[in-house]
């Protein structure tokens, strides 16, 4: 089994809409008995909320349903996900100094890099903007999926 742990900082927008895409591909492929997807936030601030109501708007328009609930990422987390996928910088910096030694920062990813079509450096985070934000964040989020779903099915 497959394990990918995406991670923003509250867990209400960017990584639930990862972990909502991604299961999307793994359906629609077949193979979601061969991942373990699930989804976290640096900080507790949202601990057992759905996803931003705006999120979870913007997200039914394209078909997909949010029903994650917040958690905040744990130590454990380092020792049951293969992959760990960071939206941003600062979510990179901040698991970086979680890991526990250099194995568990080589489960370290930043979304943007399996970007294919999007040449952005992070996945911005929409709280604060308006819908336009929240758009580009699902098209930013839909490109990187795909992209790390083709980096990491061969490779296991």
């Amino acid at each position: 089994m497959i394990s990918v742990l995406f991670v923003c900082l509250g867990n209400i927008c960017r990584s639930p809409m990862a972990e909502g895409v991604f299961k999307r591909i793994l359906e629609r492929e077949g193979c979601t008995a061969d991942f373990h997807i699930d989804s976290a936030g640096l900080h507790d601030y949202h601990r057992g909320e759905l996803p931003d109501e705006r999120m979870r708007r913007h997200a039914e328009s394209r078909g997909y349903c949010l029903i994650h609930r917040s958690r905040p990422v744990t130590k454990e987390d380092f020792e049951i996900f293969d992959h760990i996928i960071g939206m941003d910088s600062y979510n990179m910096k901040a698991l970086a100094r979680m890991a526990a030694g250099d194995a568990q920062r080589k489960k370290l990813h930043s979304m943007t890099d399996f970007c294919s079509r999007h040449k952005a450096k992070e996945v911005p985070d929409p709280y604060y903007g308006g819908a336009a934000g929240f758009e580009y964040v699902i098209d930013l989020l839909e490109d990187a999926c795909e992209g790390l779903f083709k980096t990491i099915l061969p490779h296991q």
